[in-house]
């Protein structure tokens, strides 16, 4: 302990996040200069990891959840070395590894994109189940932790009730959280919008809460001690900081604690830009320097770490040689890689509801896959996820040796807690829930495409077939939001997304087989809560000819110069499979069939084999129980899509099919009006 460079340390963070920011013209300086005293105390003291080995399985993680604190993070991994000083002083511009919310960045100790406020603490809570789940599996010496690091906006935020009560619930005693307490937030001092006791809240939950000045370093210290030891609840230590710790006038007052100072360069408040880097130890004329006696006992602690990190490999070495089945179990867990899996053997009875068969793999899944958790919005029974729960059991506190997540009522939290288990490794996240609810999801939805996380998304009940439930529970626009995705592309270029619909229990197989092997992004299983009529068989194993979805689209009905093409996905194929027999029965007309399980998949297929499936010089009719959009790129100008132009009705399945026009005869009739017009 050196209490001198320890202030020197916070102090130097502090600098370079109001340097960073005053270059910027841009960013948050406030809240980084509150926070930099138990930034520095955590790295220097408590945090586990390998400087040599950033990407090591078993280091500490830190989940930044205030992602507009950026320059806290960035500053801190300056003083380790994991940024140069040209990066810091390029925050925020084109092309430079300093964004202005974090993103991704293992490499330099950037665990999570954070920004929407709430999620990046739940994604840490994530991290912590994986980590649980895998030492119930391979021992207590996995007994690396999970940080936190939350504000004001992000324990105001919704979500924060469904991350506390989990983490409570489950006993996640790996898990620490730091909630920088400074009063305020970008418009207005917290008191203005709250009274409730944050304490209390959480200790309701079954969090450890403890209570601090995080200036004050034995405090910190402290704190972080008796949250390491802690072994049945997961510790909130609340931090009471000042808003723009340091900052000062013109004249050399003290102008700290002001809302001003929370997301605008310090210059355009009343704070002095340069007499405050003074204040702080800074040299003004190179505000990006590293103090010298801080860069010494960096590299100093940089030489600690590895060595305390060289120790963990020596224990976790004895352990692989006592243990090798074991290990190598682990290894393929963290390799990501799939053991061989048996599609085609998944039996299925004839016309299941495609959530049904999602059931049937799931429960495969269970005993095949050893490194799945699998979570349900209070949903398992309905969502067909008690499949997979059938064959193991719900997570617990003190045992983890299940592997199913009963997440309760809480889409959006269930959904960022499986990206904070992709973020760890080694286990593979499902989620489900109605499609309807995906609209509670979609922040997390979002943030799964721009992490590339290969998190599963299993929505049941997609269409207006969940009929008496009525409209609140008929999504109709949904399938159009996530497809919108599917022509997003990431920062790889890839479609961000993957969804899936399938059109049988053949197709939802396959669609399992496409979900699991996409592991760079996230994939969406949108299933049916109404039995589907299975669709015929030309050849080979129904199973083998929808393998053929792999590639986005294929034809189900082919025949040589089809007077019009029908498309689809769903259980609207075997609708125009109906359609097509008294098409071909009655008005003597020769119809192929495709079902697109994927539009983005199908994209990328070559122009040739697209227009193989969707010719365009033939007329195309597209159906969907969803909005018309859904396939109108597909059928094009020319073209027609019918579909659902408004909300649903409250009314049995079969009826709401009659009066909407969803039935073999009714559609029958629309494709020969269209016809009429070609």
């Amino acid at each position: 302990m050196n209490k001198k460079v320890d202030q020197q340390s916070a102090d130097n963070i502090r600098a370079l996040a109001v340097a960073m920011v005053e270059k910027a013209n841009s960013g948050h300086p406030g809240g980084p200069m509150g926070g930099a005293d138990f930034m520095h105390i955590l790295y220097s003291e408590f945090f586990n990891y390998d400087p040599t080995d950033m990407t090591w399985p078993f280091r500490d993680r830190f989940f930044m959840d205030a992602g507009h604190l950026s320059t806290l993070m960035y500053a801190q991994y300056y003083l380790l070395g994991n940024y140069k000083k040209e990066d810091v002083a390029n925050f925020r511009q084109w092309g430079s590894i300093t964004p202005g919310h974090p993103e991704v960045d293992v490499q330099r100790g950037i665990e999570n994109t954070s920004g929407p406020l709430g999620q990046g603490h739940t994604m840490g809570v994530g991290a912590a189940i994986a980590a649980k789940f895998l030492a119930a599996r391979f021992g207590d010496w996995m007994n690396h932790k999970v940080y936190g690091f939350i504000s004001d906006g992000g324990v105001q935020e919704e979500i924060s009730q469904g991350a506390g009560r989990i983490a409570g619930h489950l006993g996640l005693n790996n898990f620490i959280m730091f909630y920088d307490s400074n009063d305020i937030q970008l418009s207005t001092p917290t008191d203005e919008v709250t009274t409730e006791d944050t304490a209390m809240k959480y200790e309701s939950w079954g969090w450890k809460v403890i209570t601090i000045d995080a200036h004050n370093h034995d405090e910190i210290r402290k704190a972080l001690t008796e949250a390491n030891s802690q072994t049945e609840k997961p510790t909130l230590i609340i931090g009471k900081t000042i808003m723009g710790k340091g900052c000062v006038t013109s004249e050399g007052k003290t102008f700290e604690g002001e809302c001003e100072l929370h997301g605008q360069p310090i210059g355009h408040t009343g704070a002095d830009y340069t007499k405050t880097l003074i204040n702080l130890g800074a040299n003004p004329e190179s505000p990006f320097d590293i103090y010298e006696d801080v860069s010494e006992f960096y590299q100093n602690l940089l030489e600690r770490k590895t060595l305390e990190a060289r120790d963990k490999k020596v224990e976790i070495s004895i352990w692989r040689e006592a243990n090798p089945k074991k290990a190598e179990k682990l290894d393929f867990f963290l390799s990501g890689e799939l053991p061989t899996l048996d599609f085609e053997g998944i039996a299925h009875k004839a016309g299941l509801a495609s959530r049904a068969a999602s059931s049937g793999v799931l429960a495969y899944l269970a005993e095949h896959v050893e490194n799945m958790i699998v979570s349900s919005a209070d949903l398992s029974n309905s969502d067909k996820t008690d499949g997979f729960l059938k064959k193991t059991q719900a997570l617990k506190k003190g045992d983890f040796s299940g592997s199913f997540l009963q997440a309760g009522v809480a889409e959006l939290t269930m959904a960022c807690i499986a990206n904070g288990i992709a973020l760890h490794g080694g286990v593979i996240p499902v989620v489900a829930t109605f499609f309807v609810f995906s609209d509670y999801m979609k922040p997390a939805i979002r943030l799964s495409g721009i992490q590339e996380l290969g998190v599963k998304y299993v929505w049941t009940h997609d269409a207006f077939r969940v009929g008496e439930d009525g409209p609140t529970h008929q999504p109709v626009e949904q399938e159009a939001q996530i497809r919108l995705l599917e022509k997003l592309k990431n920062h790889r270029g890839n479609p961000s997304f993957l969804a899936l619909r399938p059109a049988d229990s053949a197709e939802t197989s396959v669609a399992w087989k496409m979900a699991l092997e996409n592991k760079n992004t996230p994939t969406g299983l949108i299933l049916s809560r109404q039995g589907i009529k299975d669709l015929p068989t030309k050849e080979a194993s129904r199973y083998q000819e929808a393998l053929a979805a792999e590639k986005g689209g294929y034809l189900v009905k082919e025949v040589e110069n089809p007077d019009v093409v029908l498309i689809a996905n769903g259980s609207e194929v075997a609708t125009l499979v109906a359609a097509a027999e008294i098409l071909e029965a009655e008005h003597n007309l020769k119809v192929n069939i495709a079902s697109v399980i994927s539009e983005g998949v199908f994209r990328l297929q070559s122009r040739e084999y697209q227009n193989s499936i969707i010719p365009k010089n033939k007329p195309l009719f597209g159906l969907t129980a969803g909005l018309p959009v859904n396939l109108e790129g597909l059928v094009g100008d020319a073209g027609k899509v019918y579909g659902l132009e408004h909300f649903g009705y409250s009314a049995p399945a079969t009826v709401l099919d009659d009066k909407f026009g969803f039935t073999g005869e009714k559609v029958s009739l629309q494709v020969l009006e269209y016809l009429k017009t070609v």
